[in-house]
């Protein structure tokens, strides 16, 4: 494959697709944190790329080393995301409801939290080392960092917007940001076992 504008376009093209969860996960963490400095917001948006950028090219190594144990670990990815979502959110809704009239602050998104939704909503990129099978590790790599900056800056997109209506939800924020972490989780599960 040539260094050519389709190359730079797909790549961009994959990094919106594979960031609408991490999107997803961006806005309910703006949602449950309303006063998130900038500072945190620019470290959260980084994890997401980060993980965004590894997965592909873990899949990538993947397919040019150990594809067939991959194939075998592939059909496990929906039921993994659901599992930490699912955990995730239900923690989240359950501490809005409880937390609903009492006026006391919301938990903040932590470091080991933000670890699992990195990864949970990055796993199915692992499968996108398929598709960059013929690049070779310098176009691989590229491409990986390509999918990085594109998802750093719709999350960025993500916690600013949850931020801005986190304000206007107060007291439902957290609810909300637990329900939208369960229902990725779901549409993960459920697009994995169709497609």
């Amino acid at each position: 494959m040539d260094w050519n504008v389709m190359f730079f376009v797909n790549s961009a093209a994959l990094g919106v697709g594979l960031a609408m969860d991490a999107f997803s996960v961006s806005l309910a963490n703006g949602l449950n944190e309303p006063g998130m400095k900038r500072r945190k917001m620019t470290g959260i948006a980084a994890v997401f790329a980060v993980f965004q950028a590894i997965m592909p090219l873990i899949g990538w190594v993947c397919v040019h080393t150990v594809v067939r144990y991959f194939s075998a670990f592939e059909k496990f990815i929906p039921w993994i995301a659901l599992g930490l979502l699912g955990f995730m959110g239900g923690k989240m809704l359950c501490e809005g409801i409880k937390n609903r009239d009492d006026g006391t602050e919301k938990p903040r998104v932590g470091f080991w939290a933000l670890m699992l939704q990195g990864i949970a909503t990055s796993i199915d990129a692992l499968s996108v080392g398929f598709t960059i099978a013929d690049y070779n590790w310098v176009k691989a790599l590229v491409c990986a960092l390509i999918i990085a900056a594109v998802t750093f800056a719709i999350c960025m997109g993500g916690l600013w917007c949850g931020k801005k209506f986190g304000t206007k939800l107060s007291n439902a924020a957290s609810i909300l940001g637990g329900a939208i972490l369960i229902a990725i989780g779901i549409e993960i599960f459920i697009t994995g076992l169709i497609g």
